[in-house]
């Protein structure tokens, strides 16, 4: 089991990434449409994905996580093909729009159907597992993408997504156990509408302040924020709000959601960046760079069952406090030690190595504490909560990161001075993680099962 919804969450955050790589192809591919037109190939996946995360999430607890699993793994498959396949511009965005709703299915699904599946002394291992792996993919992705773009071809990084969305259905088929909350009905529907177009008002925001424009950003940063406060007080009103707010009194899941959102901001843009650093500054060619930041996401997978298991017998806190610490480390060499001239094995390399493990640590200990402490029927959503403000942070570092960057040039400066912000970010996960403290999961009783015919 953990290994089919490890599958589900590599896929849903490799396309977050893989597709940076494949950019100067795609738009070698449609000359004619302008590079302000084709960002929407990430800005419609990252909007959508992050504005439907926790909708999908409660559609999971009340419908049934398995069924709402598979719904969005097929989703995913044929949202993949179509991007894949598009004959023109428009095209690709709207494939890629279905792909994030796919992936909003399939993320909150997945943690909800692994966790009854391990009792509480290993769950915290289980949950490190499947959150790094999250990490794991995205820093996988420019590797990966820079592979396939240059043996196949653009179109191959979305090609690649098939054989893994078959075998996960095939052996989802036999591993998953159907689970949903008996009492669970579907939420209040204005709340919904309120949560997703105010998130996805904050994102479009965000994303329209990359070319250094925050003056076009004021007026959806501003409408996501009103939505969002309206969304806040109607949760408080209604009989079934989407998110209770009940949940944000909870310390170690108040903590965690910070600490996703401080933490994906730091990490998303230092992923960008180290690949823009070795093109621009290094002139690494593409596939060269996206080996060299290989390092990083091996040592988060090593890094994460360990502190996985340090979660379990010390408490979440912890793991994100060395995982911050760490990250903030190996920021701190690259503000320090990288210069000008290349130096990948005797600067690069440690700064990405020290990186690597703080991100395996903290999504480890985040993904613990986010759902440590909630009750069996709120696992899917307390999830989504998480990944949604995961995916809020990422849009913001990297739009933070690509207004920087044009303000100042992509300077060597400018790179350092990025570098020292991310670091500031892996210290404000410290914080975070200080909050959580050392709270460990809770025994559950087992998923309730669903028969034959109410899961068909």
């Amino acid at each position: 089991m953990l290994a089919v919804t490890s599958l589900a969450a590599f896929l849903v955050f490799l396309d977050v990434t893989i597709v940076n790589i494949a950019f100067p192809d795609v738009r070698a591919t449609y000359p004619d449409v302008s590079l302000a037109d084709l960002s929407w190939i990430f800005t419609a996946y990252n909007v959508v994905f992050a504005a439907l995360l926790i909708p999908a999430g409660r559609l999971a607890d009340a419908r049934g996580r398995r069924r709402v699993f598979g719904i969005g793994l097929v989703l995913f498959g044929l949202a993949s093909l179509a991007c894949a396949l598009a004959p023109t511009a428009g095209v690709l965005v709207a494939a890629r729009a279905v792909q994030a709703v796919a992936a909003a299915l399939l993320a909150p699904a997945s943690l909800a159907l692994l966790l009854p599946a391990f009792p509480p002394e290993r769950r915290g291992a289980a949950v490190g597992l499947w959150g790094a792996t999250g990490g794991i993919a995205a820093a996988t992705g420019p590797a990966l993408g820079g592979v396939l773009v240059d043996a196949f071809g653009w179109r191959a990084v979305f090609l690649v997504n098939l054989p893994v969305v078959l075998l996960t259905l095939v052996v989802g088929r036999f591993v998953l156990v159907e689970s949903r909350d008996p009492d669970a009905r579907l939420p209040d529907l204005l709340s919904a509408l309120l949560l997703g177009a105010g998130v996805a008002a904050v994102s479009l925001g965000i994303v329209r302040g990359e070319d250094g424009g925050w003056s076009d950003a004021v007026w959806p940063l501003v409408a996501g924020v009103g939505l969002l406060v309206a969304f806040g007080l109607r949760s408080a009103r209604v009989a079934r709000p989407l998110v209770e707010p009940a949940l944000f009194r909870l310390r170690s899941f108040a903590g965690s959601v910070a600490g996703y959102l401080a933490f994906s901001a730091a990490f998303y843009a230092l992923l960008l960046a180290n690949i823009l650093f070795l093109t621009a500054v290094w002139r690494y060619d593409v596939l060269a760079a996206g080996l060299a930041v290989t390092p990083g996401p091996l040592m988060a997978a090593v890094a994460s069952p360990v502190a996985g298991r340090v979660a379990d017998r010390f408490g979440a806190g912890v793991a994100v406090v060395a995982g911050g610490l760490l990250f903030t480390a190996g920021c701190m060499v690259f503000v320090t030690g990288i210069g000008p001239d290349p130096a990948w094995l005797t600067a690069f390399l440690p700064a990405t190595l020290l990186t690597g493990t703080g991100v395996g640590a903290v999504y480890a200990g985040l993904g613990t504490a986010a759902v440590s402490e909630l009750p069996p029927a709120r696992f899917a959503t307390g999830s989504a909560v998480g990944t949604c403000a995961r995916q809020i942070g990422a849009v913001l570092g990297i739009a933070l990161l690509l207004s920087g960057l044009a303000a100042a040039g992509s300077s060597f400066e400018a790179f350092r001075t990025g570098w020292l912000l991310m670091a500031a970010g892996g210290a404000a996960t410290v914080a975070c993680g200080l909050v959580v403290g050392a709270v460990r999961a809770r025994p559950v009783p087992a998923p309730v099962p669903v028969s034959q015919e109410e899961s068909a």
